[in-house]
């Protein structure tokens, strides 16, 4: 793959960089637990829009594992925390700025958690919205809240690290748990220093964008080095296209439902504090491994454990909670 490099005033300092990659890490955990919420709202596993979500849940855990390697690689480690779900905030992206807006066509939409609804694979096709037509050119935002789709803050992020090339190392704090899963793909870390480097960073930023997250151009299929060998579905679609094949399904898979709030002592209640106390835990995983701690074997074990809480959650009659 030919990569895409920017001309922009050279204003991009480590330390902005670093901040973007924080923002990127935010941005793609927060996927995961919306996703996940979503997926196991679906009653039957075996159903396309089941199979389609959880496809895309299995790269997100991806990406995050790649933006961590390549922040690395700049001599930056990201932290994670549990995402907020509030209103209709999505982490540093403001849809309104995009043009055409594209709002005015996956509406209604939220950031609070939910089932498998209009709401829901409207917001998920707002997130991984492949068409980036603004105009404004993509500085490096101070606030990290003026970008308008996923695809404008990776080009913004490709350009700092353009610019800041020089400063990579390979094997600095680098994983790789999905290389089983992705044999067509190569490394899926960085192991050399300065230019060579780079480039191997470059090409993992190229996974992430070329698997959905908000392509900044119109592409048919994922390229085949980049697609899932292992556990995938539907491995040449794009994020957007497959939340919008579900959107667009004349027949819906049933559905669990659920309330936010479950009073306390109850089943629902219970199921929500388990989840809460595992996700945390989880979180303190990658933390350490993100850090330069090795591979951990918990890691596998708190993922599955993670969804079971989620779908117990939506058998007890409660909207999963994460915080």
């Amino acid at each position: 793959m030919k990569h895409k490099l920017f001309t922009i005033p050279p204003r991009w300092t480590l330390p902005h960089l670093y901040t973007h990659f924080q923002g990127a890490v935010d941005l793609e955990m927060w996927t995961i637990p919306y996703y996940l919420t979503v997926m196991y709202s679906i009653k039957d596993p075996t159903s396309e829009a089941y199979r389609l979500i959880q496809s895309a849940v299995y790269q997100e855990m991806l990406h995050a594992q790649l933006v961590a390697n390549v922040a690395n690689a700049y001599g930056y480690s990201p932290t994670l925390a549990a995402p907020p779900y509030q209103g209709k905030a999505v982490p540093h992206l403001d849809f309104d700025l995009d043009t055409p807006n594209p709002t005015t066509e996956f509406s209604p939409y939220s950031a609070e958690l939910g089932p498998l609804d209009r709401t829901r694979i409207n917001t998920l096709c707002l997130v991984e919205y492949p068409e980036w037509r603004t105009e404004r050119n993509p500085d490096p935002s101070e606030t990290l809240e003026d970008y308008g789709s996923i695809g404008e803050f990776y080009v913004a992020l490709r350009a700092g690290m353009t610019q800041l090339r020089g400063e990579v190392r390979g094997n600095r704090r680098q994983l790789d748990q999905f290389g089983p899963f992705y044999n067509q793909c190569g490394q899926l870390y960085v192991s050399d220093d300065g230019e060579a480097g780079f480039r191997q960073a470059m090409t993992l930023l190229d996974i992430i964008v070329d698997q959905g997250e908000g392509q900044t151009e119109p592409v048919d299929t994922v390229p085949a080095e980049f697609q899932n060998t292992a556990d995938g579905f539907q491995n040449s679609w794009p994020h957007f296209q497959k939340f919008d094949y579900i959107r667009r399904l004349a027949n819906w898979p049933e559905c669990y439902g659920g309330t936010a709030d479950p009073a306390p002592a109850t089943p629902g209640h219970a199921a929500q504090q388990m989840l809460i106390a595992d996700f945390s835990a989880f979180l303190a995983t990658l933390n350490r491994m993100f850090s330069g701690e090795p591979l951990l074997p918990a890691f596998g074990a708190q993922m599955a454990k993670l969804g079971g809480d989620v779908l117990t959650c939506w058998q007890r009659n409660a909207i999963p909670r994460f915080s």
